[in-house]
């Protein structure tokens, strides 16, 4: 799933393992969502967007999904 975390942390200075501690994940994980290998959870989804203080669907690409339905 597409989404815009390498370029929000950029932005904001932070380092993957920066991100990684402030939403309780690992370095690793958040390393396989920016290229597309994970998804995150919803919630982990949700703790990365509010972390940006955006919603789930400013971070998260959702248009691949609804093409498969």
């Amino acid at each position: 799933m597409k989404n815009c975390i390498k370029d929000l942390r950029k932005a904001n200075k932070l380092s993957q393992t920066e991100l990684a501690d402030a939403v309780g994940t690992t370095r690793q994980t958040i390393t396989s969502i920016e290229v597309g290998k994970y998804t995150a959870s919803l919630g982990l989804a949700y703790r990365i967007a509010h972390y940006f203080n955006l919603t789930i669907e400013e971070v998260f690409d959702f248009t691949s999904l609804e093409e498969d339905e």
